[in-house]
């Protein structure tokens, strides 16, 4: 056979496989995703946020303890925890830090609010929640963990000096040697941050060298959550883009007069998917 045939004839076949080599094996966590219990909205977000596939490439396995960090609306929450029921494994959320005296009415409030939505064993097994914030302590024993995931917050962390520095001393020292760091963020690149993320964005190359100075190994990238259409130069930050919608600066009163049609067209932001290891 030609040599030039011989060659299209193996790419042919690799792109033929292709699909098959990202689509999940993981009968439990397809199965948490497609829950009829899961929030309506959560699930109209599956389009951009791609649960199956971001939680096969950072490495979610059954019977594993997953810690997630600042878990927000509970989007993840609502797959991991009933997948940790299923499949004989830990969830732990890193949330507000009751041990820290300043903390706001408001955050005890929040995660009061939290623990009681996600309090029913039937549906979400047995839930933990640690302390997370700049002044608590460890997130559970040393070494304790197989996953720490955090999704669009390390760009909040990077506006308040020495706390993203904090958070990810805390993910190293609370993760098994071989661990995984399964990070999301809105991505910058090409363009350079604006303050350190002050907009929302980061470059990439900050949250690997957030990473690598904590200890960290970056173990793999993915274009799972890119978003071309983003183009980063928005009046409001990223949270112009669904599913804040901002149409007015932070803290004021929405703008009824605001044209969304551009930013909705966008959808939501153009994000990095990394993966860190622990050395083992």
């Amino acid at each position: 056979m030609p040599l030039r045939r011989h060659v299209l004839l193996l790419a042919a076949a690799l792109t033929l496989a292709a699909p098959a080599a990202f689509a999940s094996t993981d009968a439990a966590l397809k199965a948490a995703v497609a829950s009829p219990t899961r929030p309506a909205g959560d699930v109209a977000r599956d389009g951009a946020r791609h649960p199956v596939q971001s939680l096969d490439f950072w490495g979610l396995k059954p019977k594993q303890t997953v810690i997630e960090i600042s878990p927000g609306g509970g989007y993840w929450t609502e797959i991991l925890a009933p997948y940790a029921k299923a499949t004989g494994g830990t969830y732990v959320a890193g949330v507000a830090d009751l041990s820290n005296p300043k903390i706001s009415e408001g955050a005890k409030k929040s995660r009061a609010d939290f623990e009681a939505r996600f309090s029913d064993p039937a549906r979400y097994g047995k839930p933990q929640f640690a302390n997370f914030g700049a002044a608590s302590g460890p997130l559970g024993a040393p070494g304790s963990a197989d996953l720490v995931l955090t999704a669009r917050n390390v760009h909040n962390w990077t506006q308040a000096p020495g706390m993203a520095d904090k958070a990810f001393a805390d993910f190293f020292a609370v993760l098994k040697p071989g661990g995984i760091l399964a990070i999301e963020d809105h991505r910058a690149d090409p363009r350079s941050e604006k303050d350190a993320g002050a907009d929302g964005y980061l470059n990439t190359a900050t949250v690997i060298a957030l990473a690598e100075k904590a200890g960290f190994k970056l173990d793999a990238k993915s274009e799972i959550n890119a978003n071309p259409k983003d183009t980063k130069d928005h009046p409001f930050g990223v949270w112009t883009l669904p599913p804040t919608k901002r149409t007015a600066p932070g803290g004021q009163p929405a703008n009824p007069n605001f044209d969304r049609t551009k930013y909705d067209a966008i959808g939501e932001s153009d994000r990095m998917t990394l993966r860190f290891k622990k050395p083992a």
